[in-house]
């Protein structure tokens, strides 16, 4: 069997797999719809005051997208590495032809497929609920897909590494969302540069999410493909590296 049939094999058995789970899938796309209610609609922002949300709701994009593009590969993948670990389906994995990097892309894949429909519904959201003006053409959703993409698969990278880490499923629950809700609110997202301390404001460099978030900000303000191009290059290099080694860490064995 060749590694396109192996990969299209494992993406199909991965999707039917996610839809299989109804609950999953309904808080993939109702979760995000919490968040911009809470933060778009209920808080909302006040661009002539001050505070936490004093900005244009259009700077808060990349945080509502952050949201999916985060959490949901971080737990997902996380927790179904935890399972196979559980059942040995590992020990299995390694009798056959898939090997370890496959596996993780095929559930990149699928991932990339959820999480990219989750984020063009929140992406609606944000804008007929809140008012955010958006500079859009097709140029610039076009990098805003590949921004969400490379940013999953980054994440999905990261997930096996926590799933291969944590000694249960609610082990990589609490790992997941401890490393998550740091990174949500202090890679340059809800929380503007200037309300962080001096001190602290190199530190957003080292995070991943910080080039997303810029990368999409800068496009969607400014209108141009260029502009987001250089974080972009930056995200797509993390991502490599991030997906190697969850690849390397996932066991052969149980």
């Amino acid at each position: 069997m060749s590694r396109t049939r192996r990969l299209r094999a494992a993406v199909r058995a991965d999707w039917h797999s996610f839809l299989r789970r109804r609950t999953a899938v309904f808080f993939t796309f109702f979760f995000p719809l919490i968040i911009v209610v809470i933060f778009g609609v209920l808080v909302q922002t006040e661009p002539t005051g001050g505070g936490l949300f004093a900005e244009p709701p259009a700077y808060y994009v990349p945080g509502y997208l952050a949201v999916v593009v985060l959490f949901t590969p971080l737990s997902r993948v996380g927790s179904e590495v935890a399972r196979h670990r559980d059942g040995n389906r590992f020990e299995k994995l390694a009798t056959t032809p898939l090997s370890r990097a496959e596996w993780l892309l095929a559930q990149t894949l699928v991932n990339v497929v959820v999480i990219g429909l989750a984020a063009m519904f929140l992406l609606g959201l944000v804008v007929a609920l809140t008012g955010a003006v958006l500079s859009l053409s097709v140029a610039t959703v076009l990098l805003l897909g590949v921004y969400v993409a490379v940013a999953v698969a980054l994440f999905c990278g990261l997930g096996a590494v926590i799933g291969a880490s944590a000694d249960s499923q609610d082990g990589v629950i609490a790992a997941s969302n401890a490393i998550a809700l740091p990174l949500l609110f202090l890679s340059d997202t809800f929380v503007p540069l200037d309300m962080l301390p001096a001190w602290f404001r190199p530190a957003v460099a080292l995070s991943p999410l910080t080039y997303f978030s810029r990368g999409v900000r800068a496009a969607t303000a400014d209108a141009g493909v260029g502009s987001g191009l250089d974080t972009l290059l930056v995200l797509a290099a993390l991502a490599g590296v991030f997906l190697a080694v969850g690849a390397w860490s996932l066991p052969r064995t149980d």
